[in-house]
């Protein structure tokens, strides 16, 4: 058994059946337990509403293969077995997996659609942030317009890599930070969140 305990918190569930459960994370619910976030995190909550859940590699945990920051809402996939475990792990690994995401970024971007390649690395000067650095890992960022407004621009963002903040790395590397992103832009006014 790990250290994990099931705790009963609100899930949307996707879909669910005997080998997957896709959820909708909201912003604001951490995946893992972590420094300051002991526990009411989302595998807290998977343990609780799958009570049977086999576990993966003879631990009780979900198998979550993938993540997203703590303030991103977005679809999540858990295995609830080794096996799925095992082919969905496989799946992301090999890159067939399309990730995708809308952003609201600041200023109105150029060109309309791009690739950035950049690759990323623990910011040597903050420990807590991640940047773009020669040392880094490759990391592959492709976006596309979807609505300009006055002050901001809406992109549909997909990712070819998963390094840890990538999207907010690269969007900031290029001077249009996610809005409302504190750590790698500024706040905003009437957003609490990226």
């Amino acid at each position: 058994p790990s250290n994990l305990k099931p705790q009963s918190m609100p899930l949307k569930v996707i879909h669910e059946d005997s080998d997957l459960l896709v959820v909708d994370k909201p912003a604001g619910l951490t995946v893992h337990p972590a420094p300051g976030n002991q526990d009411h995190t989302l595998a807290n909550a998977v343990l609780a509403h799958c009570p049977n859940l086999e576990g993966i590699v003879g631990t009780l945990r979900p198998g979550i293969v993938h993540r997203l920051d703590k303030n991103t809402s977005g679809l999540l996939v858990v295995a609830k077995n080794e096996r799925s475990h095992s082919h969905l792990a496989k799946q992301f690994k090999q890159r067939n997996v399309t990730k995708s995401y809308l952003g609201l970024v600041c200023g109105s971007i150029e060109p309309p659609e791009a690739i950035i390649e950049a690759p990323i690395g623990r910011d040597p000067r903050n420990r807590k942030r991640m940047t773009v650095i020669t040392t880094g890992r490759v990391a592959t960022t492709q976006y596309s317009l979807v609505s300009r407004f006055k002050r901001f621009t809406l992109l549909e963002i997909r990712t070819k890599t998963g390094r840890t903040h990538q999207i907010r790395v690269h969007m900031a590397s290029i001077r249009h930070p996610l809005v409302g992103d504190v750590t790698y832009g500024r706040s905003h006014p009437q957003l609490n969140r990226h």
